[in-house]
């Protein structure tokens, strides 16, 4: 299967590193996304804190590499060209922060491809695994689906379960759909042609907002599991649920317990 890679998080390494020695896959080009960068929702740059140099891996293995930034002449329609000559599969989304036009979908035989961190069509939208811990989930999983011109609203493809425990932080929860992406990758490879395409139900799709450092505020009028939820959500390697002080300090909790008094 010839593939291209689209990735620009430390969820996108640890896949295209295991794709990379799977004999059955060819890896043609790799576009990522700077760690600063222009998004639509916001008039700012913004910083992603789980970036991962996909430059320097491209270039260590000598596939061809391209930064996508949504300005003109960088946007991923103005490769075209240079897609369509790669004569693709699949192409592959996997920690990608920009939608993919129909226009570069259509160039692959069999389209355009994501993983989504959650069961869709549940937590659809930004941020799918810290709003399930926010919202008390004790299972997720996550979704390989063809992507399509709405928000994560594309056939499904696979999905894989697991659990989210009471003492686990993001980065465990993190941990468990990155395994569960190279379990439902690893079968989707095998499956080839084979795969099959479901619908989702579009009445059944909620969308859930991207969200921001300063979303991180902890609001202590809230019941003590919201907070305690609210607080390992949000943990490293994310900026953190924060307080402000008296001082007009940001103080940032990492972890909380919950105690009877």
């Amino acid at each position: 299967m010839r593939v291209a890679f689209l990735g620009c998080t430390k969820y996108s390494e640890e896949l295209f590193l295991h794709i990379i020695q799977n004999k059955e896959v060819e890896i043609a080009a790799v576009f990522s996304i700077p760690q600063q960068f222009k998004i639509s929702y916001s008039e700012s740059l913004i910083t992603n804190s789980n970036f991962a140099d996909m430059e320097a891996h491209a270039k260590e293995r000598d596939i061809p590499f391209h930064y996508i930034t949504g300005e003109k002449g960088k946007r991923l329609q103005d490769h075209s060209a240079f897609i369509k000559r790669l004569e693709l599969d699949v192409i592959l989304v996997l920690g990608w922060y920009y939608m993919v036009p129909q226009v570069v979908r259509s160039l692959a035989k069999f389209g355009a491809w994501g993983i989504h961190a959650s069961l869709l069509p549940d937590y659809a939208g930004g941020a799918p695994l810290v709003w399930a811990i926010m919202e008390g989930q004790t299972t997720t999983g996550v979704t390989l689906f063809k992507l399509d011109d709405g928000v994560d609203n594309g056939d499904i493809i696979l999905q894989d379960e697991f659990p989210i425990l009471f003492e686990d932080s993001i980065r465990e929860v993190y941990q468990k759909a990155t395994e569960s992406s190279i379990r439902i990758l690893n079968k989707a490879f095998e499956l080839g042609d084979k795969n099959t395409f479901t619908k989702q139900d579009p009445g059944k799709i909620k969308i859930y907002p991207q969200r921001s450092p300063a979303d991180g505020q902890i609001d202590f009028s809230k019941p003590a599991l919201s907070i305690y939820n609210f607080i390992r959500a949000q943990s490293s390697p994310y900026p953190g649920a924060f307080f402000l002080s008296g001082d007009n300090k940001k103080v940032v909790i990492e972890k909380a317990r919950i105690l009877d008094v």
